[in-house]
């Protein structure tokens, strides 16, 4: 295998299965190769496989069948400590009995490195993290971005290969969650590390992450670039998963040319970009982002227009939530940015929405759980 193809294939999970019962599979066929240095999210709802996935990479959980890769060597029968890799969990595991230089120096220790490099790696960690003067505090006294600010320190001392993060901001307040997801980045981009990380917060993979692999049932939907997911969703869980959406019921009248015409259930008829698209005369879901649909102005003209009732508004600081219904009595949501040109509307007023045929998405109706 050549240099190319190992930084391009530097992790790989192939055909991997994992049951904890030996009947039913909480991952089913997972395939994902990832580049050197990249930072791949594993995102998805609780119970979905992304979790045991990591763990399966870990080496805290066996792998069913299939095969992961690291560098070309296959790791399934690796011993977890000889595998070179980080670990960052959502509460610290620190111990609490040692100081933070003392929790730093652990991962070092047991590697039996020598004293003076051991202290020169503690120094240069906390310098790194941005607390030199905090090697003598113990985990108590720190707060709750401090000591992810440790644990991170931690999973990096040893130079790692991989460094993979399981919910590691899920206890931290949004602000301190905010600053902890720039100092990651930061980190990685310096430092370059391969990280693969866990949430099942979609703006928090978002905002991180080279790519994202969005997981439902222990099978991943789609793994493409934050925009690309967001913008070009393959199905209608995705579409959900990643940000918000409207969701409005019809049947596919006819199909050219990647373009679906569709009839919505209250009888409008309206274009959209035909993604994993059904046949035609078949039940579908046409979703439009809220940013993307609009309250019909001499501003905003679209190719699509439908009637629907004002029901309320919410205002949410730098943007303003309007929301609708059809003569179906299906809900819709406009977001509108808070400037002079917002509207405003009687409740049971009649107006018209209106958005561009290339932002409304015609998927299959998802199956029924």
């Amino acid at each position: 295998m050549s240099e190319l193809v190992n930084d391009q294939q530097y992790v790989r999970f192939v055909d991997v299965k994992k049951s904890y019962d030996q009947r039913s599979l909480v991952v089913k066929n997972f395939n994902l190769d990832i580049r050197k240095g990249e930072f791949v999210t594993l995102l998805g709802p609780s119970g979905s496989g992304k979790t045991t996935c990591l763990m399966m990479l870990a080496g805290f959980e066996d792998v069913t069948s299939g095969q992961i890769l690291v560098n070309g060597q296959a790791i399934t029968n690796v011993a977890p400590y000889n595998r070179n890799i980080g670990m960052v969990f959502q509460h610290y595991a620190l111990f609490p009995h040692m100081t933070v230089a003392e929790n730093l120096a652990y991962p070092l220790v047991v590697r039996k490195l020598p004293s003076e490099e051991i202290k020169r790696r503690v120094a240069e960690s906390l310098a790194l993290v941005e607390l030199d003067s905090f090697g003598n505090r113990y985990p108590g006294h720190l707060s709750g971005g401090q000591k992810q600010r440790v644990a991170l320190a931690r999973s990096l001392i040893f130079e790692p290969s991989i460094v993979l993060m399981d919910e590691p901001l899920g206890a931290l307040d949004k602000n301190l969650r905010e600053q902890m997801q720039l100092e990651i980045k930061r980190l990685h981009e310096s430092i370059g590390f391969t990280a693969i990380y866990v949430t099942h917060d979609q703006t928090e993979a978002l905002t991180m992450s080279d790519r994202i692999a969005v997981f439902n049932d222990g099978v991943v939907q789609q793994c493409d670039a934050p925009d690309v997911l967001y913008e070009r969703p393959k199905n209608a869980f995705v579409a959900d998963f990643i940000g918000e959406n409207n969701h409005l019921a019809g049947k596919v009248i006819k199909r050219s040319e990647g373009v679906a015409t569709v009839e919505l259930s209250d009888g409008s008829v309206v274009k959209g970009q035909a993604m994993d698209c059904p046949e035609e005369q078949q039940a579908c879901l046409l979703a439009v982002r809220p940013e993307n649909l609009f309250i019909l102005s001499d501003k905003h003209q679209f190719e699509n227009v439908i009637e629907a009732e004002f029901i309320t508004r919410l205002y949410v600081g730098d943007f303003i939530r309007y929301f609708f219904k059809l003569r179906d009595k299906t809900e819709l949501m406009v977001k509108v940015l808070n400037d002079h040109d917002a509207p405003t509307m009687a409740a049971g007023a009649l107006t018209q929405l209106t958005w561009s045929v290339t932002d409304g998405l015609a998927f299959d109706t998802p199956p029924k759980s």
